[in-house]
């Protein structure tokens, strides 16, 4: 499929980034009007190079690093799309091409490059903005990645992105008094002698955050009128009837339109229903509950997905490809994509075991719809379902747990 059509050149060195100063006067203003915090932790003495790890929940992340490194270069991981029609301009600003939840080692040897080249080597382990303000899931890999690399270990975990501009609904709250800490969790020296087990362990405690939870906690009040819009997107199941996919979202209210229940969501994020019981008022324990729901289907060994589906193509950074129609199947033994295109059928497999997650698209670039991206080496394919009902939020969730299940049960065979 598609061998005609040259792909993106992955093994192209990292450039050592240039621009800075149009980099530094695009972002900093906008963190003046947003009056952005910064608060480092252990840096004292820590320079370039270092592997700096963020938490992404906004475009506004990307800025915020911009500030937390100045005056340093840097070095990006972005997913192929954020090329597109500009990669040019992302090479020379220090980016490096990664096609999403793929286990690809010449990403590590770009990190390599720009370790020895003396910068900083920045990554969003998370790989796509988090659902509803919470820890996403991190790959296993990252100890791993950070003794090869032997340089000190940084997190920069951003608050008030999500609540600012959430992945359900990008529309800028004007949010005041965002933050930010940037923390040295492990030096030179640690990663040396550190297993890779235990910088996973600190990883994992300096990503554990909660936006909802920070909203409250620094009473930030949201006054935009629409801000529930988009959120049935992310919480997809009905708690009081159980129905699934008949949610939805107008302008500070949740609603269920087989049972009629409705929810209103306050200027500080949290949940209230309109009548009777409220049974989540804060929205990542509904997230959670519905996490636990897929859960159950997985170890019953039950979970299963199959739609029609239209398919774009993006085997390089000049444009998608319209592949025509497809069928998505999503079951205990991973993803296939079968369909037919100039008259040659194809079939793509990706097996449980080689994706801890994947990436979904809420209405991508507005014209698309609700979407799952998945990824070879050499490809990235845009699949949207046709079916009526669905949701790729859990489509996501049973990735995570199909993935967790298949790896405890290979433990407990060893």
């Amino acid at each position: 499929m598609l061998d005609d059509i040259k792909r993106f050149d992955m093994s192209a060195p990292p450039r050592r980034q240039r621009l800075r100063p149009l980099i530094w006067t695009l972002c900093f203003p906008s963190l003046l009007t947003h009056r952005q915090k910064l608060k480092k932790i252990n840096m004292d003495g820590i320079k370039p190079p270092y592997l700096l790890l963020c938490n992404h929940n906004a475009f506004m992340d990307f800025k915020v690093a911009a500030k937390a490194t100045f005056p340093h270069r840097e070095n990006y991981v972005i997913a192929i799309d954020g090329f597109i029609g500009r990669e040019g301009l992302l090479r020379t600003v220090g980016g490096i091409c990664k096609r999403k939840f793929t286990n690809d080692v010449t990403l590590i040897r770009q990190l390599r490059r720009v370790i020895q080249n003396g910068d900083i080597a920045v990554i969003y382990p998370e790989a796509r903005y988090s659902l509803c303000g919470t820890t996403a899931v991190l790959p296993p890999a990252l100890g791993r990645l950070a003794k090869m690399l032997g340089v000190p270990v940084v997190t920069l975990i951003c608050h008030g992105h999500h609540i600012n501009s959430p992945f359900w609904n990008v529309h800028d709250r004007g949010v005041k008094g965002i933050s930010a800490e940037m923390t040295c969790i492990c030096t030179a020296e640690e990663t040396k002698t550190l297993s890779f087990e235990e910088i996973n362990e600190r990883i994992g405690k300096a990503f554990e955050y909660d936006e909802f939870r920070w909203q409250k906690e620094n009473n930030v009040v949201v006054k935009y009128k629409k801000r529930a819009e988009g959120l049935h997107k992310v919480l997809y199941q009905c708690p009081h009837c159980g129905a699934e996919y008949k949610m939805g979202s107008r302008g500070d209210t949740l609603f269920c339109s087989a049972c009629g229940k409705e929810w209103k969501m306050t200027e500080l994020g949290e949940l209230a229903a309109v009548s009777g019981e409220t049974e989540f008022s804060h929205i990542p324990d509904w997230y959670e509950w519905e996490r636990s729901n897929v859960r159950r289907e997985v170890e019953a060994g039950t979970y299963i997905f199959t739609s029609p589906a239209v398919v774009n193509a993006l085997p390089n950074a000049d444009k998608f490809i319209d592949i025509g129609e497809a069928t998505l199947n999503h079951d205990m033994t991973g993803f296939t994509l079968a369909g037919e295109y100039k008259g040659e059928k194809y079939e793509v497999h990706i097996d449980v075991y080689k994706s801890y997650s994947v990436h979904i698209e809420y209405e991508y670039l507005g014209k698309y719809g609700d979407c799952v991206d998945l990824n070879t080496l050499t490809d990235t394919l845009y699949v949207h379902p046709t079916c009526e009902d669905y949701s790729v939020t859990k489509i996501a969730l049973a990735t995570e747990e199909l993935y967790e299940k298949y790896w405890r049960e290979k433990k407990s065979e060893e």
